[in-house]
């Protein structure tokens, strides 16, 4: 079955940076494009970046390119999400899936929040 778990959100103050990571498990990873998404209060979940198999081409969306990047471990079956420079208008639950073809089920993502 396929399981993505989401980690290293939490409480952070404006300017601060961090790295989200997602584990995933129930498919072949390193032949999946991936890609992170976020639901911000009150909005509809949404796809902020995405990444190829091999890791040679990522995407973004404009609202968070130049501070967000997106990278992944084929190893270790991981995707992450660096975020810098952080925005309260980052706040949000941060998830991870396939991309642009999601899967069900989604994970219960991590909880970022950006404040002072």
């Amino acid at each position: 079955q396929i399981q993505f778990v989401e980690s290293g959100g939490g409480w952070f103050h404006p300017g601060r940076s961090l790295r989200l990571s997602c584990a995933a498990s129930g498919f072949t990873f390193s032949d999946s494009y991936l890609g992170w998404y976020r639901r911000l209060p009150g909005r509809q979940r949404e796809w902020i970046a995405g990444i190829s198999p091999n890791q040679q081409t990522s995407y973004a969306d404009s609202s968070v390119l130049g501070r967000f990047t997106i990278s992944r471990d084929n190893d270790r079956n991981i995707l992450y999400l660096q975020i810098d420079n952080l925005r309260s208008e980052d706040t949000a639950v941060y998830y991870c899936n396939k991309w642009p073809n999601k899967s069900d089920p989604w994970g219960l993502g991590t909880q970022l929040t950006v404040s002072s």
